[in-house]
């Protein structure tokens, strides 16, 4: 079975959101100016056959490269031997800008670390502390606590 062959189950699996596009489709083009729905379809088979594209040759980059994920540098590698050279910049930019979102995300994760007040080890110390505590607790019940069965009612919890 080769790429190309048509399967309506795989189809969604390997698209874009088709509501995502044509929102997009619809923002791009002036108000007075209407995208008949086959028209809508075709840039949306469009879309993902350039992403297919663009990944199938990342792949065999970053293979050649002994790599076993591909990297921005293999999609960059991709664009310009398949002829995007007008793109990269685009894409470089986006890149940039992905890379300090993420930085930032970072920051914030670590800054709630920062907030509470305690060294991580200090964190760790007292989850140990906690499931110790538990544990004694789970263990000390008399036999006929420990493992109530599916809803059954026990002398002590039959309060009427």
């Amino acid at each position: 079975m080769s790429d190309h062959d048509t399967n309506p189950a795989n189809d969604d699996e390997l698209s874009l959101p088709r509501a995502t596009v044509y929102k997009l489709i619809a923002e791009m083009l002036p108000k007075d100016i209407a995208c008949a729905k086959d028209t809508r379809d075709l840039l949306l088979d469009c879309c993902n056959e350039f992403i297919h594209l663009i990944a199938s040759e990342s792949n065999e980059i970053c293979e050649k490269d002994a790599k076993k994920t591909i990297a921005a540098e293999h999609v960059l590698t991709a664009l310009r031997e398949l002829g995007f050279e007008k793109y990269i910049t685009e894409v470089e930019e986006a890149y940039d800008e992905h890379r300090k979102q993420q930085t930032k995300d970072r920051g914030r994760k670590s800054s709630k670390l920062s907030q509470l007040g305690m060294t991580e080890e200090e964190l760790l110390r007292s989850q140990e502390l906690l499931f110790a505590q538990a544990r004694m607790r789970y263990q000390n019940q008399p036999a006929s606590q420990e493992q109530p069965e599916n809803n059954a009612v026990t002398p002590s919890s039959n309060s009427t």
